[in-house]
């Protein structure tokens, strides 16, 4: 044999050998612990192994409010630092789309030198729409607006990889879907309800002061005559929703910058709620956990219970300290995602930057996963808008396993069928054809664990697509190779021939299916995506395959044979 020869040998031998080993934990289901010396494993889809499919949904109306309200609340920090007395006024909501909060100032000598103060610290993000008197009416720019639908979707997008990363899911798939909404598909979860808990909750922390001068008696008076309306909670609706139509039918009755907000008391056991505790807190936040510098879990030594632990960073910690310097003796209500989780006293200034979630009394180890899950979502980072489940599916580990069984015993019979037909109609150059047809599956599946790509049932379909097209190189080459033959050629010289021949016919033929699985990539989503990655891998596999180690195993033969016989 000849020296080129022995190298398009050695190379072959190398990279079937490397494929075997790259697949051996996948077919011995090798775990972690395993000594060999390749841990990957080929990653099985959402309808392989099961799980969870969720489509979110963002409401951008409610995404510039809060976003407007913030620029308010930093525009009456920003005048009261720079020695301007001003404050917050009122939102105002004439166009969903374009919404305008106030800031008020309190002297009317001072009405120029904010103005310009705003336009100075907020150029191009806000804009005046309105003055009267001391009041200044402010929008978000359009430009604003953009990004913010722009940063909205890829910072929750970046919020949920973190967060299903610390959850422990392996191959997400997370991405946009249009401009408001976001897909999200977790193979493997077990734990559903508590997967979306942890996706879909915002984790919107806030500090708010808690006004006692107004008695419980009053407030509950206020709840009898939202409910004599017709508006009353029902189990399985949006809470969030609820307490927002409460306060807006009481808009009349509370007192101005106020409006309720409740602690609900939770049974550990049902998870049902046994009792809500309404209060009377500050309508706009003093301080959020956009100022949050760390979240962990720490252990009461007196009372064994776990708590929330909050670190500020530095302007969060100044905040925090002039909130409770100028409120001591009023409680704090700590508020998550609307709820109120504790609202202690102010004893005194707190300085340090450091405050405390506490959990209530219960099972410890149901308080322990609590904790552990709000500083979770807080650490990982809060969502910067409400996300709303807009369609869910879950697919069980039994259906995948029925999915893998039936994809399994249609690919033996396909593969089973091709092979005789094959062996049938070409003799030994048939068996031949058959190796190289293993040898491609084997090098796509070996693809997949060096790509750490995603093995979906469309790409199964994938690689039975691939087979077929392998042995179609086959025959175009054989095919060629008997056309040399019937001319009266020596066998060397109709296998050179036939194998120079079919080569562009093959390339050609790849090429443009490539270009339909390059698009089916780029444009198409979940098993989409994976029927491509699984067609482009075989793609190139089978162009190796059928030429080039078609092309030594016949040069093998025909030294064997010395170029006397060719069973074709």
């Amino acid at each position: 044999m000849k020296a080129n020869w022995w190298y398009r040998f050695l190379l072959f031998v190398f990279l079937t050998v490397i494929s075997v080993m790259a697949i051996v934990p996948t077919v011995f289901k090798f775990d972690e612990s395993s000594k060999f010396p390749i841990k990957s494993k080929i990653s099985l889809g959402l309808d392989l192994q099961g799980g969870l499919y969720m489509i979110l949904g963002i409401d951008f109306k409610k995404v510039y409010k809060d976003e407007i309200t913030g620029y308010a609340r930093k525009m009456a920090f920003s005048l009261n630092d720079f020695g301007v007395k001003a404050r917050m006024g009122e939102l105002k909501v004439t166009d969903p789309d374009d919404p305008q909060y106030s800031v008020v100032i309190e002297n009317a000598a001072d009405l120029d030198k904010a103005k310009q103060r705003i336009k100075d610290y907020f150029p191009s993000i806000i804009r005046m729409t309105e003055e009267k008197g001391t009041e200044l009416f402010y929008g978000l720019t359009k430009v604003i607006r953009t990004q913010v639908e722009e940063q909205s979707v890829t910072k929750s997008i970046e919020v949920i990889r973190n967060r299903i990363d610390e959850f422990g899911v392996t191959e997400p798939e997370i991405l946009a879907q249009g401009k408001d909404r976001i897909v999200v598909a977790l193979p493997g979860v077990k734990d559903i309800e508590r997967a979306k808990e942890l996706i879909g909750k915002t984790a919107k922390l806030e500090f708010r002061i808690v006004n006692d001068e107004i008695p419980p008696a009053k407030i509950q008076e206020w709840l009898e005559k939202v409910k004599a309306s017709g508006l009353e909670y029902k189990k399985g609706e949006s809470w969030s929703k609820y307490v927002a139509a409460v306060n807006e039918k009481l808009k009349a009755d509370l007192p101005k910058d106020f409006e309720i907000a409740f602690e609900r008391k939770v049974n550990k056991t049902t998870n049902e709620v046994t009792l809500l505790v309404p209060m009377l807190v500050d309508a706009v936040p003093r301080l959020t956990g956009d100022e949050l510098q760390d979240a962990g879990v720490q252990i009461d030594q007196q009372k064994n219970e776990p708590y929330v632990s909050l670190e500020f960073k530095s302007l969060g910690a100044k905040l925090f300290e002039e909130i409770t310097g100028s409120n001591v003796g009023k409680r704090m209500a700590v508020m998550l995602d609307g709820n109120i989780y504790t609202a202690p006293n102010i004893q005194t200034k707190i300085g340090g930057g450091r405050a405390q979630i506490t959990l209530g009394s219960g099972n410890f180890n149901s308080l322990m996963q609590q904790a552990r899950d709000i500083a979770l979502v807080l650490r990982a980072g809060a969502l910067p808008v409400q996300l709303d489940f807009q369609e869910q599916r879950s697919v069980g580990p039994s259906l995948g396993q029925d999915s893998i069984g039936k994809a399994r015993v249609a690919a033996l019979i396909g593969c089973a069928i091709v092979f005789i037909f094959v062996m049938v109609y070409y003799r030994l150059s048939g068996i031949i054809a058959v190796a190289t047809l293993v040898v491609n599956v084997l090098f796509i599946l070996a693809g997949l664990v060096g790509l750490e790509a995603t093995l979906t049932l469309p790409g199964i379909a994938g690689i039975a697509l691939t087979v077929g097209m392998a042995v179609d190189g086959n025959i175009i080459i054989y095919e060629r190779i008997r056309e040399e033959i019937r001319k009266g050629l020596g066998y060397y010289k109709a296998v050179e021939n036939g194998f120079g021949h079919a080569f562009w016919t093959i390339i050609d033929a790849n090429i443009t299916t490539a270009f339909a699985g390059i698009c089916l990539l780029n444009f198409g989503t979940g098993p989409v995506r994976g029927f491509a990655v699984t067609l482009l891998l075989g793609i190139a596999a089978t162009v190796y395959t059928s030429y080039f180690i078609n092309n030594i195993l016949f040069e093998l033969y025909l030294n064997k044979t010395e170029g006397q016989d060719l069973s074709i």
